[in-house]
């Protein structure tokens, strides 16, 4: 390592954790592996729901949008695939993006159909009392699938703004079944080997009630659909004190835990920097995922994506910054001494079960991930060399002014 004084505090490090019976390489391995998909919205203009707030640099185009998750993954290392959203990044030649994407040395990810934006979803969308509005939506759906076909995406990733804002504004079960229709309909044109992650959100814009308002609804229409259709987990979409990480263990036991949008809340969907509220929380979360890794028992494939659209940090060295604090939060799961918590769960030691998570959680792990990542060949400290590397001026400079036909939401 090229710090002295890192070098030596990771030898101190793996000594600590080798008393501790860590397998300090296998744990380096494993957070080489780490893959996070970051999304194309999160890099360009976004705001609230009063203003739109323009960041000087901030992506105008999908072109510009995957140059800047290209630049984040150079910087991580570990963020190889950007999600897109449809029809912000609508193009249409979808061959000379796949091969755009290559040359930068990212590929697209998730898919994410828009059906909230346009004037006819006002009142919904699968569950709009219209037929033609419910087709619409479905049509839209259709036209995302031959997009993942094209880009080679095996991910469907769904939210849907659907709700009610007044009581008796709409039928409960009427507006169930539609959604069971439409997402049957959706089900049976996913393309080989792909899936479909369905979100949910318990208030907003709906904020009498909502169509698919918590993980049971989802699971719910999950079950009916199939094997491809599994639970997508917003950590911003959940009531305050709600135990996300209790959530996260059910679903992988009933193996439909297909992903993570990550971001962090103060109360709601707040859009914040995953870790910046509550580390602990996604540190408990990571700790889940770890153990069932470790389970031969437990089959998952995890989709993990970041949905954060920042108006208040540039928005380049937000993303890195989440990236970073995700994989520290994983660093310190990894740490967990499982068998120690399973002998003190089993004698019923309530305070050395919490003695060992506390063990893992508070080991600073910072020369830990600096050495996987000097082994990556990126910086140890991503956001000091993404200001050093000058590309945030670059940017600025570069990018002046509107793109004709560019569309965002921002």
């Amino acid at each position: 390592m090229a710090n002295k004084t890192m070098e030596a505090a990771y030898r101190v490090l793996v000594d600590q954790l080798t008393e501790r019976g860590i397998d300090v390489e296998k744990v380096r391995a494993r957070l080489k592996r780490q893959q996070i998909e970051t999304p194309s919205w999160g890099y360009g203009n976004s705001g609230t729901r009063f203003k739109v707030f323009r960041e000087p640099g901030a992506a105008r185009d999908l072109r510009e949008r995957l140059a800047d998750a290209a630049c984040v993954h150079r910087m991580t290392g570990v963020c190889p695939s950007v999600a897109i959203h449809i029809p912000w990044d609508k193009v249409e030649d979808y061959d000379a993006l796949t091969g755009e994407a290559t040359s930068l040395g990212v590929r697209i990810g998730a898919v994410n159909p828009n059906v909230f934006q346009d004037y006819e979803y006002k009142m919904g969308s699968f569950a709009n009392a219209r037929p033609e509005v419910r087709g619409q939506a479905l049509e839209h759906m259709y036209e995302c699938i031959d997009i993942m076909n094209r880009v080679d995406s095996k991910i469907l990733s769904l939210w849907f703004a659907d709700g009610t804002n007044y009581p008796g504004q709409g039928d409960f079960r009427r507006r169930k079944h539609w959604f069971e229709e439409g997402l049957q309909k959706v089900y049976g044109r996913l393309p080989d080997g792909a899936r479909m992650l369905i979100e949910y959100k318990f208030f907003e814009p709906g904020f009498y009630h909502t169509d698919i308002p918590d993980w049971g609804t989802a699971y719910l229409l999950c079950r009916k659909l199939g094997e491809k259709a599994e639970v997508l987990i917003d950590l911003g979409h959940h009531p305050l004190s709600t135990n996300v990480e209790h959530i996260v263990a059910t679903l992988l036991d009933e193996g439909r835990l297909g992903g993570f949008h990550f971001n962090d809340r103060k109360y709601a969907d707040d859009d914040l920097t995953t870790g910046s509220i509550n580390p602990y929380e996604i540190f408990r979360i990571f700790k889940e995922l770890v153990a069932a890794e470790e389970d031969p028992s437990v089959q998952m494939d995890i989709a993990y994506m970041i949905d954060q659209s920042h108006i208040i940090k540039r928005k380049l060295e937000a993303m890195i910054q989440t990236v970073m604090n995700i994989q520290t939060a994983f660093a310190k799961a990894l740490l967990v001494d499982q068998k120690a918590l399973e002998a003190a769960q089993s004698s019923y030691d309530t305070v050395e079960c919490e003695r060992v998570l506390q063990a893992a959680y508070q080991t600073d792990v910072t020369p830990l991930l600096a050495k996987a990542r000097e082994e990556m060949g990126v910086d140890p400290d991503p956001i000091a060399a993404y200001r050093k590397s000058g590309y945030q001026e670059k940017i600025v400079k570069e990018r002046q002014g509107e793109l004709k036909g560019a569309a965002s939401w921002g």
